[in-house]
């Protein structure tokens, strides 16, 4: 017999951690080897952690709730190995790579007082999950400073704000917790980088803790947003206050494209096993493009423009519950439209199914939504950061439009469509982004009917 650890895995390259949200197997429960044992959240995706080997649950070490940090163990399955695994007393997780993040928590140090008396200099620490649902909340330093927390070292959980939110809203006092308020708050991710100062705050407060609830009138629904539409909905709002948006249009005429998918779809089923959308023919013209303007493909690190040499096609996917998600196509410019339609079709069916890896949203360069299928005709989409572009594809039409030939104009029925791209203007200027997106519409409209894949 031996004891193995299950170790709470790397879930991408800027997650540090992950809240635990249900076990599926108890102490004493028998698991096979890749059977889900528990489901976790992190900021960018729910996912599931599969046991690493077959055998009985001896241990768990962690709650739901509770926020672990990659790489450490959270429970202990027995296995019927003859070989001894060794277990290190504890797993450091992984310094924060130097790469700016994403998201970003400034650290409160709050002014130095006049009291004479010791305060403790040693620092509460909040999760990324707790940050954020504290930024949605509008819940600011000082009031989470003085929620009680039940976690370890008295560390405020999920469940800690949560009910703290909701006692807030009915007008219950909380009790101030014993944490000192002349401690820092700082994030997991940041405990290696340098504090910043806080702008120096008053030390009378005023009192705004029991704030009479509103009233919305009786004929009204309430619901509370869940835990992934407040972080789109935080990801939308920095967005916005990040990057100076300019939406540019274009019009492309995709007759050659949709003749050429109707040609091929049950041939290329039948043939491949996977279906043929049009998501992967956009994506096939979008990457030839993008390779001809490679500032389009980058990102921006305070004065510095980061251009990418990979191209990772995002895909804006809607979720059962109405939410988005964007999981990403690496190196999409290796792919051929089998290898395309095969990642498309995979990727859409896990976001549908709530089985992304967190792997699976990390990455991108660049960012593709088609708002018709919803039957839009146009959209101004909202840059996915830390990108510098995203462009929407329209529904497709059937118009009448002026045709051109060498025997004078006429006028005849085609399949149009609406192309939009927002961009980032202190990167992208007007003239880049219009020539880019006329790129893309003149490459859909250049589609070759003959194709083959």
């Amino acid at each position: 017999m031996a004891i193995v650890d299950l170790i709470m895995p790397k879930l991408g390259e800027s997650i540090m951690e992950a809240t635990i949200l249900k076990w599926h197997k108890k102490v004493g429960d028998a698991v096979k080897q890749d059977e889900t044992v528990l489901d976790i959240a992190t900021d960018k995706v729910d996912s599931e952690v599969p046991s690493t080997d077959a055998g009985t649950i001896t241990e768990i070490l962690f709650k739901e709730n509770d926020v672990v940090p990659i790489g450490t163990a959270i429970a202990r399955i027995e296995t019927s190995a003859n070989v001894v695994v060794e277990r290190p007393a504890a797993v450091a997780a992984p310094a924060p790579s130097p790469v700016a993040e994403e998201e970003t928590f400034v650290p409160f140090v709050p002014a130095h007082t006049e009291s004479g008396s010791t305060k403790s200099t040693v620092a509460r620490f909040y999760s990324p999950l707790v940050l954020n649902i504290a930024n949605s909340e509008g819940i600011n330093f000082n009031e989470l400073e003085n929620i009680p927390g039940t976690g370890n070292d008295g560390r405020v959980t999920k469940k800690d704000i949560l009910q703290y939110v909701a006692d807030k809203k009915s007008g219950v006092k909380t009790q101030p917790s014993a944490v000192s308020t002349q401690q820092p708050i700082v994030s997991a991710h940041e405990t290696s980088q340098p504090k910043v100062v806080a702008e120096e705050r008053p030390a009378a407060i005023s009192q705004q803790q029991s704030a009479p609830p509103t009233n919305y009138g009786d004929n009204v629904e309430i619901i509370e947003m869940d835990r992934m539409r407040k972080l789109i909905a935080k990801h939308m709002v920095d967005s916005k206050h990040t990057s100076p948006h300019v939406t540019s249009f274009a019009e492309a005429d995709v007759t050659n494209m949709v003749l050429w998918r109707e040609k091929v779809k049950k041939e290329f089923e039948k043939r491949e096993n996977t279906k043929i959308t049009y998501t992967p023919l956009f994506i096939d013209c979008l990457v030839r493009v993008i390779k001809r303007f490679p500032l389009i493909n980058s990102s921006l690190d305070g004065d510095k423009i980061i251009i990418k040499k990979d191209i990772n096609i995002g895909m804006a996917t809607a979720m059962p519950t109405g939410n988005l998600i964007v999981p990403v196509i690496r190196n999409a410019d290796y792919l051929n439209l089998v290898g395309l339609s095969k990642q498309v079709n995979g990727l859409a069916e896990n976001a549908r199914n709530n089985k992304l890896r967190p792997d699976d949203t990390q990455g991108g360069t660049f960012t593709l939504t088609n708002v018709g299928t919803f039957g839009s005709l146009m959209g101004t989409p909202i840059i996915n950061q830390p990108q510098v572009a995203i462009m929407a594809v329209g529904a497709i039409k059937k118009r009448p439009v002026v045709i051109e030939t060498k025997h004078g104009d006429t006028i005849g029925i085609r399949h149009m469509m609406y192309l939009s791209l927002s961009y980032d203007h202190r990167i992208v200027d007007g003239s880049l982004g219009a020539s880019f997106l006329t790129a893309v519409a003149k490459e859909f409209e250049a589609w070759d009917a003959e194709k083959n894949w």
